[in-house]
């Protein structure tokens, strides 16, 4: 008996003096994990910044590409009318008002055309699904819990 209680005091010691060292050095890991973990945030967050900057930068070039094309199909369109309306009148079958008149009525049934497609389509942006799902249970549930 007597060597066990040498031994069970000096594993105890040597246990309670490496104590401090081993907190030491976990506490140490522990920082130099944090410190990597918050380079590893930075530099997710930078790629981050600097795809949404590029994607920002394609989208407005993108928008101004757009706007020279409705351009140009706008040209290209006023030069069909003009075009359909030098026909008609070169071969005598309207005058040139009425010409002008029917180039008009078409641009006006077109842009009725769209505008109903727009309306229908609108009809889409409001989420209806979403907003069926977010809605309270049937009344009928909520009469019987009252009641």
């Amino acid at each position: 008996m007597e060597r066990t209680t040498p031994v069970g005091q000096s594993v105890g010691s040597r246990a309670a003096s490496s104590d401090p060292g081993r907190r030491a050095a976990m506490a140490q890991e522990a920082k130099l994990l944090w410190q990597e973990l918050r380079g590893l945030a930075h530099d997710h967050l930078e790629v981050a910044a600097l795809e949404t900057q590029r994607a920002g930068e394609s989208l407005a070039a993108m928008v101004v590409a757009g706007m020279l094309v409705a351009g140009l199909l706008l040209s290209a369109w006023v030069g069909v009318l003009g075009v359909g309306i030098f026909a008609l009148t070169s071969v005598g079958v309207m005058t040139t008002g009425g010409a002008l008149l029917l180039a008009v009525a078409l641009n006006l049934a077109i842009a009725l055309m769209l505008w109903r497609h727009i309306g229908r389509l609108s009809h889409d942006l409001r989420f209806p699904a979403n907003g069926r799902s977010l809605q309270p249970a049937a009344s009928g549930c909520q009469e019987g819990e009252t009641s």
